[in-house]
């Protein structure tokens, strides 16, 4: 712990009374008369202090702050790390100069599901980035994050959005061109498991939600992604683990994935073909203050800051950078930038449409729900 000026001086003063004291012994004239000058000294020295005299500036500078730094713990799901690591660094900046403290950030990665459950178990987070919202209202259900937390920030929550791109092997020898060709009896295909992955949700919902936009009803949706996932080589942990599976390990001839992995990839040389289906599903990835914690950490005004400045110009472009969509879809028409990287979706499907998550999540992924009966029909 550092100390001020005023606790330095302080502390000098008091150290040379008990040498004086020590010396003399007070039996002298001359050792009186000097404890007299140094208790004189330090009297004006905690005058000074107490009157403010710490906030002294030179040349004009900005006060220095005694404030002691914050530590803030960030818990995320796998995929947005690399935009986190580079906005971190302008928000400790931002922060820095204007409130005069250090920000510390502890950060953790995983599956949506797998992090939200930490989160509950004693995983102390301070905000949470997950990828889809029904994991932040499990939060919610636990008493850890207020029921408001759509409200409190733009966009309902939503923080980085992008949608499904289906990646196909060199030369797309399988000729897949839509959804539908992850039924066919001769393609295996991979995703991530509902169950621990906030993006596999969302491959879920686009996959039922494609029967649905393409005159289909509900029995035809069921039935079509019951079919589907018999097709799967490999149900992963999360993201990160089924592209691995895909592009290392070789299994299967398809990959469902976010659009903005595959254009993240894709910038960093790999040379991956992939589509992206016209006819889509919005992915919303949320983000939230942890009400629970922040209040008992006292992090709460740095850990709004946080946040907020996550949907800043500045922050938002890092989001841009690793393949995410814009969070306003208007903004890729005026761009042809944009309008280059991200292909048009004519149909664009909605968790909205199904209830919002909390209905989504009950009907589809609940224990004994909707995927566990389709799950157990592949074994």
């Amino acid at each position: 712990m550092f100390m001020s000026v005023c606790q330095v001086v302080l502390a000098r003063v008091e150290s040379l009374i008990q040498f004086v004291a020590s010396q003399f012994k007070l039996k002298s004239f001359k050792g009186l008369i000097s404890l007299f000058v140094i208790g004189v000294t330090l009297s004006l020295t905690i005058a000074s202090c107490a009157s403010g005299g710490n906030h002294a500036t030179t040349n004009g500078a900005s006060p220095v702050s005694a404030s002691r730094p914050v530590e803030l713990t960030l818990v995320a799901y796998a995929i947005p790390k690399a935009a986190h690591d580079a906005i971190i660094p302008k928000f400790q900046e931002f922060w820095q100069k204007e409130k005069g403290q250090v920000v510390i950030f502890k950060q953790s990665y995983g599956g949506s599901g797998t992090q939200t459950r930490a989160v509950v178990d004693g995983l102390e987070a301070d905000v949470v980035h997950l990828a889809v919202g029904a994991d932040v209202d499990k939060l919610v259900k636990a008493g850890f994050v207020k029921d408001d937390w759509q409200k409190r920030v733009p966009f309902d929550g939503t923080v980085a959005k992008t949608v499904v791109s289906i990646i196909t092997r060199a030369g797309n020898p399988k000729t897949i061109q839509s959804f539908a060709d992850l039924v066919r009896d001769d393609v295996k295909w991979v995703t991530a498991d509902p169950k621990t992955s906030g993006g596999a949700r969302w491959n879920f919902l686009a996959l039922w939600d494609y029967i649905l936009k393409t005159d289909g009803n509900e029995a035809k949706a069921r039935e079509f992604v019951a079919k589907a996932y018999k097709n799967v080589a490999v149900l992963s942990k999360d993201a990160r683990e089924s592209t691995d599976a895909f592009n290392k390990q070789g299994q299967g001839d398809a990959l469902l994935n976010y659009e903005n992995e595959v254009i993240l990839a894709r910038s960093r040389g790999e040379k991956l073909e992939y589509l992206t289906p016209e006819i889509n599903f919005a992915i919303d990835t949320p983000v939230a203050v942890v009400d629970k914690n922040v209040d008992k950490h006292g992090t709460r005004e740095v850990a709004e800051a946080f946040v907020e400045f996550l949907y800043t110009p500045e922050a938002q472009a890092e989001f841009i950078k690793l393949g995410y969509r814009p969070l306003d879809n208007a903004e890729i028409a005026k761009n042809k930038e944009l309008a280059a990287k991200y292909p048009v979706i004519k149909t664009l499907g909605s968790v909205k449409e199904f209830g919002g998550w909390n209905q989504a999540q009950e009907r589809f992924f609940a224990d004994g729900a909707v995927f566990d009966q389709i799950r157990a029909q592949r074994r």
